[in-house]
């Protein structure tokens, strides 16, 4: 792994000077002032029984379903395209260090794009007289969910673009995964017929893989094991996944 920090800073570079990456950090900040606005004129109207923040940060699926994609669907489908992925394996560097250096690169950037939001609070602080709208708890929590679960949802956008040539293939691929987990999960945990007895170890696996049920809990200050276990599981075998779709590509190319 001794080349890994060259090829991370090398990916930043190229992250820092795509006019894509502005457009998408653009995007993704209006977006969100666009709901955080939303939900200062809401509390205006009328008091409420929870904290902005816990309101803010229960939309994060939302700029997920898009900017993952969006920052993952080039990362190993456009080498792929250009040929390039096989000239970078000839030098003396591994294809974990390749997946991992592209992967570090766009968590970074995914969290940079979040910590960016921190800007809304800093001026509700600044401009509110009521402290309540400024609870810690709920805000802390919430960066820590976005942080934890960042991992493994940039993961399955590096899957993703591992498999396709076409990175719109890529885009469209990661939206499904990530669909499929959070709110495919939820709606799978709602299900009637999961309710049968033989059929009690499915329910409580996809209870486990709530993601909105782990959300709540980052937000009321419980950090529980088990779900830091499944995002740095997941994250690991997303991973060694990409990495083994590289090599596979690699060797019937």
């Amino acid at each position: 792994m001794k080349h890994f920090l060259t090829l991370l800073s090398h990916e930043l570079r190229m992250l820092l000077v795509s006019p894509s990456t502005y457009i998408a950090a653009t995007a993704f900040l209006f977006f969100m002032g666009f709901i955080f606005t939303g939900i200062l004129e809401t509390y205006t109207k009328a008091p409420q029984d929870t904290s902005p923040a816990n309101v803010f940060f229960a939309t994060f699926f939302l700029p997920v379903f898009f900017m993952v994609p969006l920052l993952t669907m080039k990362c190993l489908a456009e080498e792929r395209r250009l040929g390039t992925i096989e000239t970078l394996l000839t030098t003396p560097v591994t294809t974990t260090e390749v997946v991992l250096g592209k992967y570090a690169a766009a968590y970074a950037l995914y969290l940079s794009l979040w910590g960016a939001t921190g800007g809304f609070f800093y001026i509700l602080k600044r401009f509110s007289s009521d402290p309540r709208l400024l609870d810690s708890g709920p805000l802390i929590g919430g960066y820590a969910f976005i942080a934890v679960s960042g991992l493994l949802f940039i993961a399955i956008g590096v899957f993703a673009s591992s498999f396709s040539r076409n990175q719109a293939v890529a885009g469209i691929l990661a939206f499904v995964m990530l669909a499929a987990l959070i709110i495919g999960g939820r709606w799978l945990a709602q299900a009637t017929f999961l309710n049968r007895d033989g059929l009690a170890p499915a329910k409580a696996a996809v209870e486990y893989m709530q993601v909105f049920s782990h959300y709540d809990d980052f937000t009321r200050g419980v950090i529980d094991a088990r779900h830091l276990l499944f995002y740095f599981s997941g994250t690991a075998i997303a991973l060694i996944f990409s990495i083994l779709s590289v090599e596979a590509k690699l060797l019937h190319s």
